[in-house]
Formats: structure tokens, C-alpha cells, sequence
């Protein structure tokens, strides 16, 4: 156990800061004890989509009151994306001694909420509500799609004991505020930030195709920015950076910026497994030569609170400081 590096996220001990991200990455027990033997932290297993929850509720609602077929509903059940999602909790808990945490991909209160209790029972160390509200009509308050995140983790919290954690996007008029009323309604952590399908065009075809499916490095520095300004902000918030991380020293600087935890995936997919023993060996090497002797002694150091210059977060013009050049 890497007690250097060990960190505290969401109420989640963890040996280190390194999470594996919702993704095709940990969609089996055999990859998830696979990554915590490439020396994972947490893991967070491929969402489970409000879709498929809502579609056994909706079934179940229809025909819960004819008990003759109660053999058939159990057969239904077990068949069903939902049994398989607990079943996966059930696998990963048995095999991993890391936190493993679900992840429902949600966008509206309902009768999915009531599965929540069934993922606490099947073992989950805590719940990822990722969540994802795009509004495109022209005439919509924007508070409202606010109140819905908030209902459905109020919603949420009535259901369940374990940590409740949001990742979100950054398409906010003010982050700041909207994290802040997550964790007054009692969101255990953040994740900033979610990456959301990227769509392109296929100019041959005209089609509508997938975009680049990575994140790549230009989306750090977004990550960066509102990890210190919410952590400097909030202090007593648990937040992952997500997105845009690339190598060791990316998760140093969200360190810096107040995050507890960091989650990792593109990168995973691209380098394999094997990175993340490389980022946490850097890591150590890093805190050695600047005789830090845990996280708790560098994390937050930068963030929006520590820094005596806190405009150099909040500056979103640069043409300024380039206005002189010839």
C-alpha cells in the first residue's frame, strides 16, 4: 500500500489518488481486479444508463400485481441489464479490496431512483450520479435544469447511506454556485469534469458520426481552473479532476489544485494499465525531492485560496499579454 500517496475521497479511504473512470475500462470483475493490481486506487464501473433502470421499472409497475407471474418477472429480471449491473457490484467487491463505485448515467428524477437502495445492498462503496441535462430550447430558464440535479440527489440521498458523488460538466453560467448547492444538498464529492459525446460529420456519407472519443490535453487546463477556484471555494468538499489528464505531473497539479482524487481513463486506453504504476512511482519520486512526506501537505497549496494572485485563475483574456509583441 502506497501510504505516501494514500488520500481520503468522499468518505472513501483510498490508497492512493488514482481512480479509474466510468468507462468500457471496468465493465467486468476480471479488468477491475486487474487495474487494482496495476495498482488502481477506486475504480468506478460503467454506468448503468436511467434508460435501461427506467424500462424495468416501467415493466415491473405494469405487472407487480399479478403474483402468477412471479416466476416470469424473476426470469425477466435476471435477464435484464439492472440484475447484470448488481451482479457486477456483487463480482467486483468480492475480487477487488479497493472502493468500487457505481455509476448511474441519469438526467431526470423518477422511479429509477428507487434501484438506488439495490446497488448499496449489492455492495457499492458509493454512488456516481453522472449526470448530463443539455438544455437546447430557446425559451428555457436556466434554474431549471439546476433544480433538476438538485431533486434527483436529494432524491438520491433519501435512498441510500453510502457517499453520493456528482460529475458534471462545465457548462455552467457560475460552476462555482451550482457545486455549491450540490454540496449543501448533500453531495459527498464532485467530479469536474464529465466529457460528453463528441459529434462530427462524415461529409461523404452526410452523416452524423462519432467525434473524437479521447480527451485530449487542451482539455486540462479547464479542469485545472475550476478544481482550485471550487477547492479554494468549498475546502471541505471532496473533488476529482477528470479530463484532460495525460501523465504524473497532470495529477501533481490537480494535487496542487485542491483535488483529493484524480480520475484516469483516456489515457488508460492509450497506454495501457501499466501507466498507472509509472504515474505513481513519479509521483513518489516527485514528493521525495521536494520532501513532502504526504498528500495532505501539498494538496490545495495552489488553488484559488492559497495563491496571493487569485485573478490569474478568474483572467479568461489573454490578447493583452500579447498586444506588445511585434
Amino acid at each position: 500500500m502506497h501510504h505516501l500517496l494514500s488520500t481520503r475521497y468522499a468518505g472513501l479511504a483510498l490508497k492512493n489518488p488514482i481512480i479509474i473512470g466510468s468507462s468500457g475500462l471496468t465493465n467486468t470483475a476480471e479488468k477491475n481486479k486487474e487495474l487494482e493490481r496495476a495498482g488502481a486506487g477506486a475504480i468506478v464501473l460503467k454506468s448503468l444508463f436511467e434508460e435501461q433502470i427506467s424500462k424495468q421499472s416501467d415493466w415491473l409497475l405494469e405487472n407487480s400485481d399479478y403474483p402468477e407471474a412471479s416466476d416470469y418477472i424473476r426470469n425477466y429480471i435476471q435477464s435484464h441489464p439492472v440484475a447484470d449491473y448488481l451482479n457486477l457490484i456483487q463480482e467486483s467487491q468480492h475480487v477487488c479490496n479497493i472502493p468500487v463505485i457505481a455509476s448511474i448515467n441519469c438526467y431526470d428524477p423518477g422511479t429509477w431512483i428507487d434501484f438506488a437502495h439495490q446497488i448499496e445492498m449489492a455492495g457499492a462503496s458509493a454512488i456516481e450520479l453522472n449526470m448530463f441535462i443539455m438544455q437546447t430550447k430557446i425559451h428555457a430558464k436556466a434554474n431549471v435544469e439546476i433544480d433538476k440535479y438538485i431533486r434527483i440527489l436529494q432524491q438520491i440521498k433519501e435512498k441510500v447511506n453510502i457517499p453520493i458523488i456528482v460529475k458534471i460538466g462545465k457548462y455552467f453560467d457560475n460552476v462555482s454556485s451550482f457545486v455549491n448547492q450540490l454540496y449543501a444538498n448533500g453531495a459527498d464529492g464532485v467530479v469536474l469534469f464529465n466529457r460528453f459525446y463528441q459529434p462530427d460529420y462524415d461529409i461523404n456519407k452526410l452523416q452524423i458520426v462519432s467525434g473524437q472519443v479521447f480527451s485530449s490535453h487542451s482539455d486540462f487546463p479547464d479542469t485545472l481552473r475550476w478544481t482550485s477556484i471550487i477547492s479554494g471555494q468549498i475546502p471541505t468538499l471532496s473533488i476529482a479532476s477528470s479530463s484532460g489528464l495525460q501523465d504524473w505531473e497532470d495529477v501533481i497539479k490537480c494535487l496542487l489544485a485542491g483535488a483529493n482524487a484524480v480520475q484516469l481513463c483516456s489515457t488508460i486506453y492509450q497506454h495501457g494499465a501499466e501507466i498507472i504504476s509509472q504515474i505513481l512511482r513519479s509521483m513518489e519520486e516527485w514528493m521525495h525531492s521536494m520532501n513532502f512526506h504526504s498528500i495532505n501537505e501539498f494538496c490545495g497549496k495552489l488553488n484559488h485560496r492559497n495563491i496571493i494572485d487569485a485573478m490569474l485563475y478568474e483572467r479568461v483574456q489573454f490578447m493583452k499579454y500579447f498586444s506588445n509583441r511585434d
